[in-house]
């Protein structure tokens, strides 16, 4: 399985209003954290997240985390 690139080795923390939000996966994205199809052509694919309500969100910029898109501190061990 081929290794994501690294964004930014910090969470993207960010105030999300209502909606569909496509997490970047692949790391290549110009759009950080979010989806811009760079990653056509791999095996890599965008999460889509359904933010439900008003809220801050850190979204993992390593691309190193346990599968979501959510951080959960893996950029610590980078």
């Amino acid at each position: 399985m081929s290794k994501p690139e690294v964004a930014q080795k910090a969470p993207y923390v960010v105030e999300l209003e209502p909606g569909n939000y496509a997490w970047c996966s692949c790391g290549k994205s110009a759009n950080q954290p979010y989806c811009d199809g760079s990653h056509s052509g791999t095996t890599f694919r965008p999460i889509i997240e359904k933010i439900e309500e008003k809220k801050v969100v850190a979204w993992c910029g390593c691309k190193n985390n346990g599968g979501g898109p959510f951080c959960d501190g893996s950029h610590s061990k980078l």
